[in-house]
């Protein structure tokens, strides 16, 4: 509770408090149901009253903050109170649209505060459906946030404010042991009829309204006048921009300055201290973070700083001004042997630079459809895609820089090339019996992929068959080689003019830049005539 001296009002509204917390204790019967809609009633007529009043408390603060010439101060104190009605205002509305569940659940349509005939007064089981939920996920628990976010905003203002709805094992007002394992949900809407649900709510909008009604009261001792003697008069000119283009107009505004002798101000910018030299001037200096960039690659954003002072009436005076500025996106420079396109499932090398950060560039690298292999030296990272396109994002220091996305191309095949006595073989014309002695298969990869990525292009045939084939028949068993080069010594022995050399691959491999290896899913025959 806020505390502190409480008027005729308040004091009556606490005092219904205690009496619905012992009809809650009651066995409920038609009479108690009631006098829990009297209750809820009664507080909803005052609620309103304490509403209308808290409006007129705002409109004070307005009036003297007129009176007195709306300084920067009091039209801060008069912002605050607007603010306060504005929150209040939210948290009420809030209350009643729990208010208007509640009756909707239990068949009284929405009625609304004040209605003379509810059709169904009890309905224990609906309000604990609505407001505890299967799995404790109804509406009392999201209350409990509300309220207390709503007393956690007064604290602010009235440090003595606490929270607005409390555990049984938090309020003071619950002495019974039984009751003390219930949370806030529980205990206010367990076992509880229809108009008693109603009645917490209206006793909780009147606890809102009372806490509005002391943060008003705090902030109308607030408005004041200041008068301070300045002393220490200068020149100042703010220039639109350093740096002008030739041919375009230079901007600025000239004024004078004016600080007092021996103050002492204190600086924030956006939010957090500054330290102010014996000047008393504030050095501002923070990295700008990236925003929402337009066509141009350039973002708007503003910082905020304030100056407070200490007037010759000992009231606090801040100054608040908002200065806009213009953050340009950094250009971001990729190498790669290919930047238009990666390669799947290989180790493509790319140097990312963003020569607009100088020293200050640290990079950081994340992907979307890639595993990320961050490199020895500055910028440097590798990408190994997994999927048919490829995100990659940077930034600097923890701040995003940009992102670049990737087309990712497939692994050519290679061409398989036979090699007989240090020549191709001719398929065509055929090739001499003796040149079959020693054979070589080679996997040759594509000579662009090959100049890309040297590391991932190393292929190999690592097992295939060979058959001496005569007329439609093979003239000595089928040979398998486990390797690229195999010695036919047999097939010369045996072959005749007019014979045929089949030759079958049976798999391929590929060494990846990692000294992996992969099969490669291909098949390639060779028929070749011996002479």
């Amino acid at each position: 509770m806020a505390g502190g001296k409480e008027t005729p009002r308040q004091k009556m509204i606490g005092m219904m408090y205690l009496v619905l917390t012992a009809l809650l204790a009651l066995q409920v019967n038609s009479a108690i149901l009631l006098k829990f809609k009297f209750l809820d009633d009664s507080l909803s007529n005052i609620n309103q009253k304490v509403s209308t009043a808290n409006d007129g408390a705002v409109k004070g603060i307005k009036a003297q903050v007129e009176k007195n010439h709306n300084l920067p101060k009091d039209v801060a104190v008069l912002k605050k109170g607007e603010e306060v009605r504005e929150k209040t205002k939210q948290t009420i509305a809030y209350l009643q649209d729990v208010r208007d569940k509640l009756l909707v659940a239990t068949e009284n349509g929405k009625a609304g505060k004040g209605n003379n005939a509810y059709k169904n007064m009890s309905m224990e089981d609906k309000v604990a459906i609505t407001m505890l939920g299967p799995s404790k996920n109804g509406l009392g628990y999201k209350m409990k946030d509300e309220l207390n976010g709503y007393s956690s905003y007064i604290k602010g203002i009235v440090p003595t404010a606490g929270p607005l709805a409390l555990d049984a094992k938090e309020d003071p007002g619950v002495t019974e042991q039984s009751q003390k394992s219930k949370n806030f949900a529980e205990l206010n809407f367990e076992n509880t009829p229809l108009v008693a649900a109603l009645a917490v709510l209206s006793q909780k909008e009147a606890e809102v309204l009372k806490y509005e009604s002391d943060a008003l009261a705090e902030l109308s001792k607030q408005v004041g006048g200041t008068i301070i003697v300045f002393d220490k008069i200068g020149a100042f000119a703010s220039a639109e921009s350093n740096t002008v283009a030739a041919g375009t107009k230079y901007k600025a505004e000239l004024f004078l300055t004016a600080s007092a002798t021996g103050m002492r101000p204190s600086m924030t910018l956006n939010g957090s201290p500054l330290q102010v030299g014996p000047d008393g001037k504030g050095k501002i200096e923070f990295t700008a973070t990236p925003g929402a960039f337009d066509a141009s690659g350039n973002a708007k954003k503003s910082w905020t700083g304030t100056v407070r002072i200490k007037g010759n009436s000992g009231r606090d005076t801040t100054f608040k001004v908002t200065v806009p500025y213009i953050v340009s996106k950094p250009v971001m420079q990729i190498q790669s042997a290919s930047v238009q396109a990666l390669y799947f499932k290989c180790g493509n090398k790319l140097t990312v630079s963003v020569p607009a950060l100088g020293a200050n560039y640290k990079p950081g690298f994340s992907a979307s459809g890639a595993s990320v292999i961050q490199g020895g030296k500055l910028g440097e990272v590798t990408l190994v895609p997994n999927s048919g396109e490829v995100t990659l994002n940077v930034s600097s220091g923890g701040n995003a820089i940009g992102s670049q996305t990737f087309k990712v191309r497939p692994i050519p095949k290679p061409e398989i090339k036979c090699i007989v006595g240090g020549r191709e073989a001719n398929e065509k014309q055929g090739t001499p019996i003796t040149a079959v002695r020693n054979l070589s298969l080679r996997a040759v990869p594509d000579q662009g992929f090959a100049n890309f990525l040297p590391e991932d292009a190393r292929f190999r045939v690592t097992r295939y068959e060979v058959t001496l084939v005569r007329g439609r028949r093979p003239a000595i068993p089928t040979m398998t080689f486990e390797g690229p080069d195999a010695n036919l010594t047999n097939v010369v022995n045996s072959a005749r003019e007019g014979d045929r050399l089949y030759i079958e691959v049976k798999e391929v491999r590929r060494m990846n830049f990692r000294g992996e290896q992969e099969e490669v899913r291909m098949t390639k025959q060779f028929n070749v005539p011996l002479l």
